[in-house]
C-alpha cells in the first residue's frame, strides 16, 4: 500500500518555479526535529487535536471496537479521548462523528491514475513558472520501487518535471530505477558524523552517503540541503567535513540550502500521542548561518542560501 498525507499545492520551495509537492506516508529515519512527523509511520494512523474536543463523547460512543475512553481530567478540567492503538481499526467512524473536527485519519491511498490525474490540474502553473511535480515525504524513495517507477513514466509522458526530496535512507536499486525520469534531487545532508547521525536521526549515515555518491557518479542534477541544528551540525568542523566530502567525491551541487532548525512541527506530536524530543535542540544565529554561507561560497560553492 502507498498512503499520502498531503498534495500540497502552489509549493516554491521544493524545487524550481511552483510545484505541487506530493508528501508520502513512511520514513525509516527518525529525525528528532521532524517538522512532519505525520508522515513517518507507513501506515494510516488517527490524529486528535484535544484542544479542538468538548468532551461530548460521540466518538467513544462510535467506536465498535472500544478502542476510545475519557482519561481522567483534573478538577475543573474537561476530560480527553484516549485511544487504544491495539483496538482501533481506522474504520474512520470516530472522524465522522466529531462535531468540531478534532479527530482525522492520516493517509489516504492513491492508485497512480489517481494520483497522476490530481497533479495534472495545475499543469498551466508548471509550464508557465518551469515548476513541476516534487515527490515527498517521508521519504518517497521508501515506497515500492514498480509503484514510484510507474508514477514517474507516468508522469515523465505527460512533459511533467519531476523533483524527488529524499533523505538518502533507501535502496540504491530505487534511484537506479528513475533516474531516467528525474530533472532534480534535492539530498539532504544533516551530519557526517556517524555516531551524531545515529543519535539525532535513528540510523547510520553510510547508505545516505553512498547512494549520494552514486547520484553524482551518474551525472545527476543534485541540491545540497542541509538542516542546521547548533547541537548536531551547527558548527564550522562540521560545515568542514561536509565541504570535503563533496570535493572528495566529486560533487558539484549546483544549489546548496542551509535549513536551521524550527520547531514548526512541534504542535503535530501530541496529536499523534508522541514527544517531540527537540525541545533542547536550537538554531544558529544569523551571525553562525552566514559564517556557514562564507565558507561554502570560498570553497567555491555560489549559489548557497539560508533557507528553502
Amino acid at each position: 500500500m502507498h498512503y499520502i498525507t498531503n498534495i500540497q499545492k502552489f509549493s516554491i520551495h521544493d524545487g524550481d518555479g511552483i510545484r505541487t509537492t506530493v508528501f508520502f506516508k513512511g520514513c525509516k529515519l527518525r529525525c528528532q526535529w521532524c517538522h512532519n512527523p505525520e508522515t513517518q509511520n507507513f501506515k494510516p494512523e488517527i490524529q486528535y487535536d484535544s484542544d479542538k474536543c468538548t468532551g461530548c463523547g460521540r466518538c467513544v460512543n462510535a467506536c465498535p471496537n472500544g478502542a476510545l475512553s475519557f482519561s481522567q481530567a483534573a478538577p475543573g478540567e474537561a476530560p480527553t479521548v484516549v485511544t487504544d492503538q491495539s483496538k482501533c481499526q481506522l474504520c474512520g467512524r470516530c472522524v465522522d462523528v466529531c462535531p468540531q473536527c478534532a479527530r482525522d485519519i492520516i493517509g489516504k491511498e492513491y492508485s497512480v491514475p489517481s494520483l497522476v490525474k490530481e497533479i495534472m490540474k495545475d499543469r498551466m502553473f508548471y509550464e508557465d513558472s518551469g515548476g513541476g511535480v516534487t515527490l515527498s515525504g517521508g521519504e518517497v524513495m521508501a515506497m515500492d520501487k514498480e509503484y514510484l517507477v510507474s508514477l514517474c513514466q507516468a508522469l515523465h509522458r505527460q512533459g511533467i518535471d519531476i523533483t524527488i526530496d529524499t533523505c538518502g535512507e533507501a535502496p540504491w536499486e530505487t534511484y537506479e530505477a528513475i533516474i531516467p525520469y528525474v530533472h532534480t534531487w534535492l539530498y539532504d545532508i544533516k551530519t557526517l558524523d556517524d555516531e551524531l547521525h545515529r543519535k539525532y536521526i535513528g540510523a547510520g549515515n553510510q547508505l545516505i552517503l553512498d547512494n549520494l555518491k552514486k547520484l553524482a557518479a551518474a551525472g545527476e542534477r543534485i541540491y545540497i540541503r542541509i538542516p542546521v541544528v547548533k547541537e548536531v551540525n551547527g558548527t564550522e568542523e562540521s560545515m568542514r567535513d561536509v565541504i570535503r566530502f563533496l570535493g572528495e567525491n566529486h560533487i558539484a551541487p549546483p544549489q546548496i540550502n542551509l535549513l536551521p532548525y524550527h520547531d514548526t512541527g512541534k504542535s503535530k506530536y501530541p496529536r499523534l500521542g508522541r514527544e517531540y524530543e527537540a525541545e533542547n535542540l536550537h538554531a544558529p544565529d544569523n551571525e553562525e548561518m552566514q559564517s556557514f554561507v562564507k565558507m561554502f561560497n570560498e570553497a567555491g560553492y555560489g549559489n548557497v542560501k539560508i533557507g528553502g
